[in-house]
């Protein structure tokens, strides 16, 4: 009997090591690019569950689906299907030289339709981070919100204003240097900006790393990117503004109040500790306050 017993306990634990191990399995990262309706290769990635909800984030600025490697790590949220892409110019997707491709909103608008698409995410919720709530702004315009869940703008470009942006003339212009040594320094003090408590050093480096991978070209372009409000006017889907209030590059209470103007349906959440990254500065919250807006809007 005694043996029997011990028999039975090692079946058991060696059924709960492989369902570990397929749990695991299933879990495990997916890579694979996508092609833009212009040709550009989109570098995306998934992690999670992929039975799950889906969220899709999209970064900022200088960015990579990097970003958002707290996200991705986070017990909370990797019951999700978590997509993530390197926007045009940015990570390992495709870097055109011509300025029409960063500088007209409609085509960061296409690569994440194609994105979606090529995912075969079910309505998804739309993470965008900074640069990354104008081209949600720009997919709402051009493709309504019938295929989406819900959106979050994290301290989201929503206008090019200079009411709601705030001005860093030689910052941006250092980044379009082509002198290599100025250049560096401008992407250095553009990250440096991005944080009212600035990460571990070996987190920031890997983002400074991630900044000096991004196009010249867009860094150009992109500052005079269109940006069409009217479907974030018509939104009907849940949209949540999530700011940090020390934000140095956006600022977040006239940004909330034009999106307000636009769309009188909008929620928003303000950490007043955090500036323009909070999904960094405050992962833990940023994953619990993101989850509960994605269950809120699934249930609707």
């Amino acid at each position: 009997m005694h043996f029997t017993r011990i028999r039975a306990g090692l079946r058991g634990l060696l059924l709960a090591g492989l369902l570990a191990l397929w749990t695991l399995a299933q879990a495990a990262d997916r890579h694979y690019t996508v092609t833009a309706p212009d040709g550009v290769a989109l570098a995306v990635q998934e992690t999670g569950n992929p039975d799950g909800p889906a969220i899709v984030f999209i970064h900022g600025l200088l960015g990579s689906r990097l970003n958002w490697q707290a996200q991705q790590d986070s017990a909370l949220l990797r019951r999700y299907r978590l997509v993530s892409y390197d926007l045009r110019g940015h990570g390992l997707s495709g870097k055109p030289a011509d300025p029409a491709a960063y500088r007209e909103g409609r085509r960061w608008a296409d690569d994440l339709d194609a994105v979606l698409r090529a995912s075969g995410a079910r309505r998804p919720l739309l993470v965008g981070w900074s640069l990354g709530g104008a081209v949600i702004s720009n997919y709402l315009a051009a493709y309504g919100d019938g295929a989406i869940g819900g959106a979050v703008y994290v301290n989201g470009v929503v206008e090019l204003a200079a009411d709601q942006i705030v001005a860093h003339p030689q910052v941006y212009r250092d980044m379009v240097s082509p002198d290599l040594a100025t250049h560096l320094d401008g992407e250095r003090a553009f990250l440096a900006l991005c944080f009212a408590r600035r990460p571990a050093a070996a987190l920031f480096a890997r983002l400074l790393a991630n900044a000096a991978m991004a196009s010249w070209d867009m860094q150009a372009a992109v500052q005079s990117m269109t940006v069409d409000l009217s479907g974030l006017r018509q939104a009907r889907v849940p949209v949540l503004l999530l700011y940090g209030e020390r934000d140095a590059l956006v600022k977040a209470h006239a940004a909330i109040a034009r999106a307000r103007q636009l769309n009188p349906r909008v929620r928003s959440i303000v950490y007043p500790r955090s500036g323009h990254a909070p999904f960094v500065e405050e992962a833990d919250r940023f994953a619990r306050d993101l989850a509960a807006f994605a269950a809120s809007a699934a249930g609707r």
